[in-house]
């Protein structure tokens, strides 16, 4: 059997090409939470020094926290500027959650202190700036900027999930995140939900519809 060898990913590869037309300051965005039954969903814009380099930093979702924040860390001190957008659960619910994180980077992008000449996003069009920009799907994964922006929405997140648990420990979103997991449904059917929570996701809705997910005040 031949050993298959994969050639490295050039995480700079985008950002050489746009840095090859002229443009210097190039953000990546990312977004964190599509999937938890509560709390927002955040986005991450960050524009990275020319040709920087910072080994092991990939897609969030593939680090440990430890790493991610320790990434978090060096992207705070290093990035030439940080953004964060955040859209709440009342907005998810009206708009849907696709619409929710293209406002999320919007808001983002808008909170650079530097506004960027071009933006590199993971496989979101963002049809509402008025910036020139590519969508790259996997981008958090193939994108040394996008990767960025997905540990600062990432840890953003998270750090605010355990924020809500020092509220409200008897739900675990410290552990769980927000995400549906058994002991976090279980938690829903004996606590009642929160209005942090996501009333149109499943199960959420079918819960509401049981009377067994009371709203609490």
């Amino acid at each position: 059997m031949k050993k298959v060898i994969k050639e490295p990913i050039d995480l700079l590869k985008y950002e050489k090409e746009l840095y090859a037309q002229g443009f210097k300051l190039i953000a990546g965005v990312d977004e964190a939470g599509r999937g938890p039954l509560v709390g927002p969903v955040v986005a991450g814009a960050v524009i990275l020094p020319p040709n920087y380099e910072l080994e092991g930093l990939n897609d969030s979702k593939q680090l440990t926290p430890r790493k991610r924040d320790k990434f978090y860390d060096i992207i705070m001190q290093d990035a030439i500027a940080v953004g964060v957008g955040v859209v709440d659960a009342k907005t998810i619910d009206k708009i849907n959650i696709l619409e929710a994180s293209r406002l999320a980077m919007k808001l983002a992008i808008e909170d650079l202190k530097v506004q960027p000449e071009f933006v590199l996003s993971d496989a979101m069009k963002l049809t509402n700036i008025d910036i020139p920009y590519q969508d790259i799907i996997h981008g958090d994964a193939l994108s040394l900027s996008i990767a960025a922006g997905s540990v600062i929405a990432k840890v953003t997140r998270d750090r605010m999930m355990e924020e809500l648990d020092k509220q409200y420990p008897e739900y675990g979103f410290a552990k769980h995140k927000g995400y549906p997991t058994k002991l976090h449904l279980e938690n829903i059917k004996k606590y009642g939900l929160l209005e942090n929570y996501r009333f149109t996701y499943k199960p959420v809705s079918d819960l509401i519809k049981e009377a067994k997910g009371v709203v609490r005040k």
